[in-house]
């Protein structure tokens, strides 16, 4: 049975390579394996169906909307003025607004497209005016975005503790190390690389003036830093549950954004209800196929025969670590961040746990390989919406992007991989 999955993987990763729609793709697996591997389609399209009532799944679109609101209404803007006050006189300065903006954000909404979505037409045409190459500020904006994949509440997450059955908030917590380290990382490259660009700074002011300009951002930005406070504070407080919180995150952006900051008219809410709809939409209908297949996997003991086949091969923990880190890099690289911890997830865990990875280990590993594969073509789906919204062509983005993939990205990895205090000491240190 296991040459007919296999078979059937290669089947996805075809359609994939072609182009073809992703529902489509995993839709061809699955008509693979019940053509030639004796999977009932009835039985597991209600299995599929079923596992879209569960209640913590309800917190995707709760939590997309939020970020689909704070990109229209203002509330996005007043985050980066506030952090720009800080260090926007700084050589490179605006650079490490983009990073720690996109962190921000990604505590808010969960998710790699706002980042792009709320920061890029702002920060983009700013920085290039500034002196940076606009593909530069693009690529830094796209591969900062992704930090909203790692600073929780991520979705990503989410859907990693409700496939494996391990606790969200530990999920939560075990990428908080990691996501931070690639920020800072980012930031330490952008100032590296600033070197050479011909920045044009903004003139130092008095610092009586520069204080108070700081008190009046500070104040205008309180209502928007007051939201990620609320969703947190609610998660970990153990006040709300992560649905909750989601719920709480919407019905607190809509009232400030529309009282407080004055953006968020009805024509920008249906448009940010439309665009959250259209995505959400995409999310589900991806997330109910690639389910079905990773359960016809699990039916058939796939998980089981993956790990006798890779311990056959070799039993060194160091060996294993690195295989299923390529693994994960080429499969985040042909497939979206949420197709591919449904797909991989239940298949590695076994693995992970044959080799001494506790489950929470192995969200943080899975979650910076997801992460990393959303800027990495031949997907690179946060890439692509970054340069639609940079307005630059995709020759001048891959460069940068790829150094900061190899200065940012690759040594969280191997660090998360291998430094399981990275990812563990705070899950550890709230009991889990």
């Amino acid at each position: 049975m296991i040459e007919i999955s296999l078979m059937a993987l290669a089947v996805l990763v075809a359609l994939l390579s072609f182009g073809v729609p992703l529902p489509y793709c995993f839709g061809g697996a699955l008509m693979f394996m019940h053509t030639f591997g004796g999977a009932t389609m009835k039985g597991t399209m209600l299995w599929g169906f079923g596992q879209l009532a569960n209640p913590v799944l309800l917190c995707i679109p709760l939590f997309v909307f939020a970020g689909a609101i704070m990109s229209e209404s203002g509330i996005a803007k007043s985050l980066l003025d506030f952090v720009n006050i800080f260090v926007g006189r700084v050589r490179g300065g605006l650079g490490v607004v983009a990073s720690v903006s996109c962190a921000i954000i990604g505590a808010i909404s969960g998710s790699g497209m706002t980042g792009v979505a709320a920061t890029g037409p702002l920060l983009i045409p700013e920085m290039a005016e500034k002196g940076y190459p606009r593909g530069y500020a693009t690529a830094l904006v796209a591969n900062s975005s992704l930090l909203g994949l790692l600073i929780p509440p991520s979705v990503t997450m989410i859907i990693y503790g409700w496939v494996t059955d391990t606790s969200i908030l530990a999920c939560f917590l075990a990428t908080v190390g990691p996501g931070l380290l690639i920020m800072t990382l980012f930031a330490v490259v952008n100032m590296v690389q600033c070197r050479k660009f011909p920045l044009v700074l903004e003139e130092s002011k008095p610092m009586k003036e520069l204080i108070r300009e700081a008190g009046s951002r500070t104040f205008v930005a309180l209502p928007a830093l007051v939201m990620p406070v609320i969703i947190l504070g609610g998660i970990y407080g153990g006040i709300m549950t992560p649905t909750e919180a989601a719920a709480v995150g919407v019905m607190y952006a809509i009232p400030v954004g529309v009282l407080v900051y004055r953006g968020l008219t009805w024509s920008k809410f249906l448009r940010a209800a439309k665009d959250a709809a259209t995505a959400i939409g995409a999310i589900m209908v991806m997330i109910v196929f690639s389910l079905m297949l990773s359960q016809i996997f699990v039916m058939e003991d796939i998980p089981q025969a993956l790990v006798e086949g890779i311990f056959t091969i070799t039993q060194n923990k160091v060996l294993l670590l690195i295989l299923v880190n390529f693994l994960l890099f080429f499969i985040g690289m042909i497939v979206n961040d949420i197709t591919s911890i449904i797909l991989t997830a239940p298949l590695l865990l076994p693995l992970m746990e044959a080799i001494g990875i506790s489950p929470v280990h192995f969200a943080a590993i899975i979650g910076v390989n997801t992460a990393m594969g959303g800027v990495t073509p031949p997907y690179a789906s946060i890439l692509y919406l970054g340069v639609r919204i940079g307005n630059v062509e995709f020759t001048d983005v891959i460069k940068p992007a790829m150094t900061l993939i190899l200065f940012g990205y690759l040594p969280v990895v191997f660090l998360t991989s291998f430094w399981p205090e990275l990812s563990l000491t705070l899950p550890r240190l709230m009991g889990y």
